[in-house]
């Protein structure tokens, strides 16, 4: 089954509701939950969609999102060479975004779903 990696900011436009970005997020999201599709996101975008679901929501409610989202996909996780790797990259100009590339790379994912298009012109994926 192909795998893939879904950026912070489709993760973002699903639990925050940001419309009109929502609808596709939701229909990527069923999928998921169908088992027709493999979801996985890193560690790294748990942390920032809680930092800014937290700004929205209670702490106790953004977590609560988190831990019912987490049912839909597979955590990969933030390493010392996935950070090596980014802190090195010449590919890059926005640090987050070469961590999640190089977590995916680490992890043999597929594709990367991202609406930041810009930050990943110059990565290997497919969008």
């Amino acid at each position: 089954m192909t795998e893939l990696l879904i950026d912070t900011n489709i993760v973002l436009d699903l639990l925050a509701k940001r419309i009109p970005f929502y609808y596709s997020a939701a229909q990527l999201f069923s999928l998921a939950d169908k088992h027709k599709i493999k979801l996985t996101t890193s560690s790294l975008t748990f942390a920032n969609t809680h930092y800014v679901l937290s700004r929205l929501k209670t702490a106790k409610e953004a977590k609560d999102i988190l831990r019912r989202f987490k049912i839909l996909v597979s955590v990969l996780a933030l390493n010392e060479k996935i950070i090596d790797l980014a802190l090195n990259d010449n590919i890059f100009n926005d640090f987050e975004d070469g961590l999640q590339y190089y977590t995916a790379i680490e992890n043999n994912q597929d594709i990367t779903i991202t609406r930041d298009l810009k930050g990943f012109k110059n990565s290997k994926f497919q969008f």
